[in-house]
């Protein structure tokens, strides 16, 4: 009936470690009937303070059986029954993703003893395994080790199912609860009310303290994505036990959410938040002259020490913008970057390109449009006020932006118009430009989606 779990690895994440050890104990209801272990060869080195905390080193796994040579067996073990485990999401994620690498498709029901003492047993200082097994008098023979603590959880388990007055266990056994893909401290109703709407969301640890900021346009479905098996985006082992709560802002338009994550980000410094604490990937527009005397471009990575006119968040709305003062300027694209196939010009086959590439044109005049093309980089942006969603059905998001730079954004009255800059700058709340935003604001406007792109 149950399948009570616990593994070694040779790391925190499904993703990229592998399993070392499995200890299986098979529970009835009433009691153990059945039990399994067995070391694993991981494929790879073990990490010298895994070895430091499981005492299992390369040494003792390498003459053991890899996973796909004892893939079937375990499976027989676990098919048909519930995964019970302390911490549950950390050991399914790995053996579904071992299943996976091996071709064969598992998926179980799941129970979490940390989230089920939380509920049976309130109050206790303590839920993690070895101080709950000593609230409860049960003493681990061989901690860290799959067999020692696996033995513990059902132990745990054992006293959960005859404590359970309420039926806690068969309520997180319904499909859909969600207890089971949810971090062990996050109270359940806190999930339960977290909007289906654009926002920016923040993790906080047991002191109150945000470790995390994203942004998303459904909130409460990329709670979801955070926390399933399939998830792969940072180190979700660790995050997971730390998070205690999750407070969120509504922010209505999609472009809102990233401005204001980016923002967030800066202020607060969350430890989970790497990518943004690191210098973010831009792409920007280099121009370059080539032997011949013509101004030539590409579109590339930008790198330490470079300084491109224009930059942008992602390659694709880099090119996207570029294509367009290519045709704007009437700029060959091969010369322009845009064109990476070899042979002819696409476009001088077509008549659109002058002929600069195949030297038809001279560099001379060629070069006095590239020029324009550059200086329109340089040149005052248009003031423009991007209106989108806002935060209830009675209003309209504003992002601004004045001169090519962003300046803030707001919110407004939908019944409200806006004519002209000054009446737009009443309902903005100026914001701190940086360059992450600024992109951000670059690539929107490539493609604008739904909004409406007011120029003054």
């Amino acid at each position: 009936m149950y399948a009570i779990v616990d593994i070694e690895t040779t790391g925190g994440h499904a993703a990229g470690h592998r399993i070392t050890e499995i200890a299986i104990y098979h529970h009835d209801g009433h009691s153990i009937t059945d039990q399994y272990r067995s070391l694993i060869n991981p494929g790879r080195t073990i990490p010298y303070f895994i070895t430091g905390l499981t005492g299992i080193n390369y040494e003792m796994v390498k003459e053991a059986p890899a996973f796909k040579d004892i893939a079937r067996e375990l499976h027989g073990w676990l098919e048909g029954r519930v995964f019970v485990a302390h911490n549950a999401h950390f050991d399914y994620s790995f053996l579904k993703k071992e299943f996976e690498d091996v071709g064969i498709p598992w998926n179980s029901k799941k129970l979490c003893t940390v989230r089920l003492a939380r509920k049976i047993i309130p109050g206790l200082h303590s839920y993690g395994l070895g101080r709950l097994a000593e609230s409860l008098g049960i003493k681990i023979t061989d901690r860290h080790r799959a067999g020692g603590d696996a033995f513990a959880t059902a132990k745990i388990f054992d006293l959960l199912l005859k404590r359970d007055n309420s039926g806690v266990i068969e309520k997180s056994l319904k499909r859909n609860s969600g207890e089971t893909i949810l971090p062990p401290n996050l109270p359940h109703q806190e999930f339960n009310l977290l909007p289906a709407k654009a926002g920016v969301y923040y993790f906080l640890d047991a002191h109150g303290q945000v470790i995390y900021v994203g942004k998303a346009v459904n909130i409460k479905k990329r709670m979801i994505g955070h926390f399933t098996g399939e998830a792969r985006e940072w180190n979700r082992s660790n995050i997971r036990n730390e998070i205690h709560h999750i407070t969120y802002e509504l922010t209505g338009s999609e472009l809102i959410a990233l401005i204001f994550e980016s923002q967030e980000i800066r202020r607060l410094w969350p430890k989970y938040n790497l990518a943004q604490k690191y210098k973010t990937e831009e792409w920007g527009i280099y121009d370059y002259e080539d032997r011949n005397g013509y101004l030539r471009f590409c579109v590339n990575l930008v790198s330490k020490g470079t300084n491109p006119p224009i930059t942008f968040s992602s390659k694709g709305d880099a090119w996207n913008f570029w294509w367009e003062k290519v045709k704007e300027f009437e700029l060959c694209p091969k010369l322009s970057g845009l064109q990476l196939a070899k042979g002819l010009c696409f476009s001088f086959q077509s008549g659109t390109c002058h002929g600069a590439c195949q030297g038809v044109e001279s560099a001379k005049k060629y070069n006095k449009r590239a020029q324009k093309a550059v200086d329109s980089f340089y040149g005052k942006g248009d003031s423009l006020a991007i209106i989108g969603q806002g935060r209830t059905h009675n209003e309209n998001s504003i992002v601004l932006v004045e001169e090519g730079n962003f300046f803030g954004f707001g919110y407004f009255d939908k019944h409200e118009q806006i004519r002209d800059l000054e009446t737009a700058r009443n309902f903005v709340k100026p914001g701190k430009e940086n360059r992450t935003v600024q992109n951000l604001v670059n690539s929107f406007l490539v493609n604008p989606k739904s909004a409406e792109v007011l120029v003054f």
